[in-house]
């Protein structure tokens, strides 16, 4: 089976590394103002840090796409266009794109940059694929709403061009994001396609009449509640061969905004997969689907991958994601036998917990634990720093996560 590019998001420096340590080929990143997500932790990429970025992304041997996919005003288009030289000096490998204008300048400024059309463009036939060959660039990032059966019809007509595909993160009730739902209900105070939206399809609804403005009825008057806009999130484990044989060269991850253990429990569960179907196309790629289960989704859905949505790929009963395992630590050091961790979630003596690094993933128990003043303690609570010893610790800690075990249930009948 051939090789195809795994794409992952890259919200800051830290998840950048993560990212591609844990298996993607290539990451995309953005910097405020001029891309659909608004990043407000961790070490944000802006102008002044973006060439580290990619320089950074080129030392792990990773490719970086460069996000400019926002719809331009006017001002966007002055504030864009001044900061062009130092967007072509941070050397990206492409330029993700979707408004003309901005398109202009990329052409203008940055001539030999890849060009990559966004999946905001709603590429949905081979026609328009081939507009954008012709029109110079070297990637469609196709709809969402395309069936894999049309993809493959798009790649038979174009075979001249590079096809990215959307497999697995949240999905908008939207065509492929165009949503003004956000601007409507935040007075233009929180634009979708400036990088922040208020996500208003999470939100849970009730019918007013308006002669009773006092008196609420329940939209879905069952069991589901009334999240009646939020779609499940995109998982396509389980069919990444149809995908790969469809003629999709790059896979893609959303979730600039998820936190440092989805970006790496991902990017490792896809990683897996793809390289176990490179060694047998026949792999059951299930158990796949289930390490997914392991962080945070509104339940999974296959979207319109295989033929048309249908209303079992809305969540009705949660607008959140919910992990199907906690997160419980991040790695920072180590002292002789013990390591120092970041609690997320709280942890007791003799727990047994799941580490992940990019090369292992065993179960473990926690044997020891103290704090940095070397007292034994029986837990370690959220936001401390302490010291464990394990029964079991990983080969190489620096870049290692540690989650609870197995699924709860509420995710796996989700």
């Amino acid at each position: 089976m051939r090789d195809v590019e795994l794409l992952m998001p890259a919200g800051n420096l830290e998840k950048l590394e993560y990212a591609i340590r844990y298996g993607a080929n290539a990451v995309y990143l953005g910097v405020v103002d001029f891309s659909l997500r608004a990043m407000r932790k961790g070490e944000i990429i802006t102008l002044d840090n973006l060439k580290n970025a990619v320089d950074l992304a080129h030392n792990l041997g990773a490719k970086a796409y460069l996000t400019l996919n926002i719809f331009a005003f006017n001002n966007d288009i002055k504030l864009l266009e001044s900061c062009m030289d130092r967007l072509k000096d941070s050397n990206p490998d492409a330029v993700i794109v979707s408004d003309f204008g901005v398109i202009n300048l990329v052409k203008k400024y940055m001539p030999e940059t890849p060009i990559h059309i966004s999946t905001q463009t709603n590429t949905l036939n081979y026609e328009s694929v081939k507009f954008w060959r012709d029109f110079g660039a070297s990637r469609v990032i196709l709809a969402r709403e395309l069936p894999i059966a049309d993809i493959a019809e798009i790649r038979h007509q174009v075979p001249d061009i590079e096809l990215e595909s959307f497999i697995h993160g949240s999905q908008c009730v939207s065509f492929s994001g165009r949503c003004l739902l956000s601007d409507y209900f935040t007075n233009g105070e929180r634009k979708a396609n400036h990088g922040n939206c208020s996500q208003p399809c999470r939100w849970s609804y009730k019918l007013v009449e308006s002669t009773r403005p006092d008196q609420y009825y329940e939209i879905n008057q069952d069991e589901r509640g009334s999240h009646i806009l939020s779609p499940k999130d995109l998982c396509l484990v389980e069919h990444l061969k149809e995908l790969i044989d469809a003629g999709v060269d790059s896979l893609k991850v959303e979730g600039r905004t998820k936190s440092l253990y989805y970006v790496s429990a991902v990017s490792k569960t896809y990683r897996n997969a793809l390289d176990e179907l490179k060694q047998n196309p026949d792999a059951d790629m299930h158990k796949y689907f289930i390490e997914l289960q392991k962080v945070g989704n509104r339940g999974y859905t296959t979207g319109f991958a295989l033929g048309e949505n249908k209303p079992d790929s809305y969540s009705y009963n949660i607008s959140k994601g919910l992990a199907g395992a906690d997160f419980l630590f991040e790695f920072h050091g180590k002292e002789d036998e013990s390591y120092l961790v970041k609690i997320k979630n709280k942890v007791y003596l003799n727990d047994e917990v799941e580490i992940i690094t990019p090369s292992e993933q065993f179960i473990t128990k926690i044997m020891e634990i103290k704090n940095k003043d070397g007292e034994n303690q029986p837990l370690g609570n959220t936001n401390d720093d302490v010291y464990l010893k394990f029964e079991k610790a990983p080969s190489d800690y620096k870049y290692a996560l540690a989650r609870t075990i197995g699924v709860k249930e509420y995710v796996s009948k989700a």
